[in-house]
């Protein structure tokens, strides 16, 4: 089927401070594959309140929210699902007729896999970020059970706001840190001027027995290659990505699609 567009077609978005190719590749994918007349696009801005004010004025079906405006949306938005409430965090905005909900799918994401992974919770962890992000990831880990964290931020109030609110301790370096389980949420080895930067030094991975990269854009971050090649469990940000976004797309279209075509439009998406 050739997608073609129309006055009718839904268009959904993203916006991003780094907009990436891999919400647009996989959102149209599976809307060409199930034959839905929805379109996708990537964006970013540099005044927020006019482009969520532009969903609602131009009819816009759904956003994809990302770094850095996952908490700023907030508060111009209509509504906010438990998802998104309670860790004070947004990734997805649905327009229903100039009503806009949001909601947060990474914390969706994150839960699965920890439990996928099979990650015991008696394991100690350092979550290193202190954003919207970090705070989807570390109230994900909160609520499965993990209880012996760090958080790991340069920016004192928004890491001991962080720590407080999982009950964990914060610290700004990894210097008195040990920890099984190591997390990046940071835009450390993302495409980029940060593409080559490690989150953790060699010495830390080969501590840890799970490595935890949020990133997904590349797919094989430094941190993971080095993570495997010291044979350590590795969880990904490709994974966390393709998760989160089956959640929006069900959320625009109220379409879940079968495992195989998800894997083929994730596959699709990150070549």
């Amino acid at each position: 089927m050739t997608l073609r567009i129309s006055r009718d077609t839904q268009l959904c978005m993203s916006l991003s401070g780094r907009p990436g190719n891999f919400g647009t590749r996989f959102q149209n994918y599976l809307y060409e594959a199930l034959g839905l007349d929805y379109v996708y696009k990537a964006f970013t801005t540099r005044d927020l309140p006019a482009a969520i004010g532009g969903i609602r004025a131009l009819g816009i079906r759904g956003c994809a929210v990302s770094m850095p405006f996952k908490e700023a949306c907030m508060p111009l938005v209509d509504s906010i699902d438990a998802s998104a409430q309670a860790i004070e965090s947004v990734n997805t905005i649905v327009n229903d007729d100039g009503h806009l909900r949001a909601y947060n799918t990474d914390y969706i994401a994150v839960a699965r896999l920890i439990e996928q992974h099979r990650v015991a919770p008696e394991t100690t962890l350092a979550l290193r970020g202190s954003g919207g992000m970090a705070k989807a990831v570390a109230c994900a880990l909160r609520d499965k059970g993990f209880r012996r964290g760090h958080i790991i931020a340069r920016n004192e109030t928004t890491g001991r706001a962080l720590a407080q609110t999982c009950g964990y301790a914060w610290a700004p370096d990894m210097r008195d840190v040990e920890a099984q389980l190591l997390i990046n949420v940071t835009p450390l080895g993302m495409e980029g001027p940060e593409a080559e930067s490690l989150a953790f030094t060699e010495a830390e991975v080969e501590r840890a027995s799970v490595v935890f990269d949020v990133v997904a854009l590349p797919p094989e971050t430094p941190l993971i290659r080095l993570a495997r090649a010291r044979g350590k469990q590795v969880i990904t940000g490709a994974e966390v990505i393709v998760l989160q976004a089956v959640e929006q797309f069900v959320l625009y279209t109220g379409v879940r699609p079968e495992d195989a075509l998800i894997a083929e439009a994730a596959a699709h998406a990150l070549s």
